[in-house]
């Protein structure tokens, strides 16, 4: 199982150490400050899947609770009314049937509802750090540092070298990339068709914006081996 199941501490030491990588290529940037967010919000996720794999005790002895009061009630019920061999026979007893069967699917539905308001908070964090990371690489456009045409007023200013360049968008890749898992990670020990359908669109939107920079990666590369030749 060490192989197909996600590992929370391996994400956090592998951003850990894309944070060092950032800081030491770009000290003081926004891009730095934002992977700075990005490990508190893994540290976050790592403490919601805890919540979501540990079971919420008070929720599940108060349904068992309310249950169990449920068929003394109905127990007592039948009792009054004669029926000591059951409560086929008495209507208001059916009734008390089909409202203990839908209060039992609403108490037991308490925790999975709980789990999953938790979670879906942390996947909006992520989707929103994504925005953020396509934010910073949105100006990094490799075709204008290498076009001979001279900038306007208001164009981004451009200090990067093609080889920095190539690199602050590889890391931009890669946050997005930690980022996809993070959010896998929720629904690793968690089966919930909302929550799974929300961690989709993570992982559809970090794909999408990954490969928007990939093409700039490739366009980079491109301009180099042309230059060799």
């Amino acid at each position: 199982m060490k192989y197909r199941e996600l590992d929370d501490a391996k994400i956090s030491q592998t951003l850990e150490r894309l944070h060092r990588r950032i800081g030491e290529r770009f000290p003081e940037s926004g891009l730095c400050k934002v992977c700075d967010e990005l490990i508190a919000v893994s540290r976050e996720t790592v403490e919601c899947v805890a919540y979501l794999r540990s079971p919420i005790w008070p929720v599940r002895i108060g349904v068992a609770l309310a249950i169990a009061a449920m068929f003394v009630v109905l127990f007592m019920t039948a009792k009054t009314q004669g029926l000591p061999g059951g409560w086929s026979e008495l209507d208001s007893a059916k009734n008390s049937v089909v409202f203990l069967g839908v209060g039992a699917f609403f108490l037991m539905s308490i925790e999975p509802r709980l789990k999953r308001r938790r979670a879906l908070k942390v996947v909006h964090q992520i989707r929103s750090l994504a925005h953020v990371i396509d934010m910073h690489q949105l100006t990094k456009d490799p075709e204008r540092l290498l076009s001979p045409e001279p900038d306007t007023s208001s164009s981004p200013v451009r200090t990067m070298t093609p080889l920095l360049l190539g690199r602050y968008l590889d890391y931009c890749s890669e946050m997005l990339s930690v980022s996809s898992k993070l959010s896998a990670l929720l629904v690793q020990y968690f089966d919930d068709p909302v929550l799974l359908g929300a961690v989709d669109g993570i992982e559809t939107l970090a794909t999408g914006l990954s490969g928007k920079i990939w093409q700039k990666i490739q366009l980079l590369d491109s301009s180099r081996i042309t230059h060799k030749a």
